[in-house]
């Protein structure tokens, strides 16, 4: 491994490609820190950090540390940065979803390059316009709890002045999720590829140093002490986040394999075709996807269960069901897993498409051995893709509830706990395994070994590989 990644360097265009992307990611660390005009940075990482209590507080902060694990912002610091790529991906995810039910969007989609080039067109302008929405509601919630400072608060006192706030704070929000799209765009086009998935892997990693920091500062030796991290939480700390990182890159590359059979062809006196293929079937085809869905949906419960709560004081059975709503609880944890398995089979119908790939099959001259091209060929698609989706949903319901589990039965900070499981580890998982592959296909490209190049011809695999 240790010569593969000398080799790295011995290759010019990869590591111009390599070093490119590298640059790209350290000007996104270094706006990450530049603060919105206006803004009171001290006033706002207070609030933040008094908040808790499991109620509305604790519930706004769950959800700023969300948006901040998947989307490469953070609203706690309100810097230009802020909303991160989020409008990026919900846009692609929006349209994403219309082309399935707008013809036009589903013709675009099957004119190829000309047709995902205006879908990038669109997913832009919409990008712009969430981003609006988005920042206009941050800002209005700033103002709100009096983070700005005095001579923004007053709208009937300072009004040019609020104007002046609320256009720099939006144009300045917007900008700032334009750029990291541009920069992720220029990943793909000079750099190693898949720019915004580098990104939103690149502020989740940043959030490590801290959480070994701290384990470090709240560690002792000795057993029995009273510190928080002792030997072996310590060693079953360590344990738990390599069986972790390991499962989730089993998971990531599971695989049911469908033999193809291809049709032979006679031209003369030749016979063409008749080769046997595979399949591929991702076990978890969704990704992250019902993770995110699952754990944003699962905020707003608690949120509005607190306020109605907190309006009706006399019901004893709001204010029950309001506590319910914690990391900690059962129902949350059950609720958790069913909301993961029904956005599981809702993107996996979204994203597979049994009767096209079916379809596509015939067309080639390809067939399932034992079944008929057409529809026998895409309901039996339909059903394996059932199947493993209930495994790959169990598995992503498991990764999901460690770090609420460890938190709560361990007393283990959510900030340590979140590297054991969750959607940061899966998109650090997923993204770090795509961006090896990718550097390793350049290398062998030029005959060079991979990263398990040992003279054997092994290499690591892909998911459709």
């Amino acid at each position: 491994m240790l010569s593969a990644f000398v080799n790295i360097f011995k290759v010019r265009d990869l590591r111009n490609k390599i070093l490119f992307t590298l640059a790209l990611l350290a000007v996104y660390r270094i706006g990450f820190y530049v603060p919105l005009p206006g803004v009171d940075q001290a006033e706002l990482t207070n609030y933040f950090k008094n908040l808790g209590g499991g109620g509305a507080g604790s519930g706004l902060q769950q959800l700023t540390e969300y948006f901040a694990m998947f989307t490469g912002g953070n609203l706690q610091q309100s810097t230009i940065f802020g909303l991160g790529i989020m409008p990026y991906i919900s846009a692609s995810i929006i349209l994403q979803l219309l082309g399935t039910v707008v013809p036009a969007l589903e013709k675009l989609r099957r004119e190829g390059e000309p047709g995902r080039k205006k879908i990038q067109e669109y997913t832009r302008y919409l990008t712009v316009g969430i981003c609006v929405i988005q920042a206009a509601f941050w800002l209005k919630f700033i103002c709100g709890s009096q983070l700005v400072f005095r001579e923004y608060a007053d709208l009937s006192d300072h009004f040019a002045s609020t104007i002046a706030f609320w256009t720099m704070g939006i144009t300045a929000m917007t900008a700032g999720t334009v750029f990291l799209m541009w920069l992720g765009e220029q990943i793909d086009e000079y750099g190693i590829g898949n720019g915004i998935s580098l990104i939103i892997m690149a502020g989740i990693v940043s959030r490590m140093p801290n959480a070994v920091f701290y384990v470090v500062e709240n560690a002792s030796m000795s057993v029995g002490g009273e510190a928080t991290f002792g030997p072996g939480k310590i060693v079953f700390l360590l344990l738990a986040f390599v069986g972790v990182v390991a499962g989730s890159i089993l998971i990531t590359q599971g695989q049911r394999r469908i033999p193809i059979q291809q049709a032979k062809q006679t031209r003369g006196r030749r016979v063409y075709g008749g080769q046997r293929q595979y399949l591929p079937l991702r076990v978890n085809h969704g990704g992250v996807m019902p993770i995110i869905f699952a754990s944003s949906l699962l905020i707003f419960p608690g949120l509005l269960l607190d306020y109605l709560a907190r309006v009706f004081e006399s019901s004893g059975f709001l204010a029950a069901l309001a506590g319910e709503f914690n990391r900690s609880s059962f129902l949350y944890a059950a609720s958790y897993i069913a909301l993961v398995y029904f956005f599981a089979y809702f993107w996996t119908t979204v994203q597979f498409q049994p009767k096209e790939m079916a379809n596509q099959l015939r067309d080639y001259g390809s067939f399932i051995p034992g079944l008929r091209p057409g529809k026998r060929t895409a309901d039996y698609l339909e059903t394996v893709m059932a199947r493993i989706t209930y495994v790959g949903a169990g598995f992503l319901a498991a990764i999901a509830l460690i770090p609420q589990v460890l938190a709560s039965a361990m007393d283990i900070p959510i900030m340590v706990s979140s590297f054991l499981g969750g959607t940061g580890l899966l998109i650090v998982v997923s993204v770090g395994l795509d961006l090896v592959q990718r550097i390793e296909a350049n290398l062998i490209m030029r005959n060079y070994g991979g990263f398990l190049g040992d003279g054997s011809g092994s290499r690591i695999k892909g998911a459709y590989s």
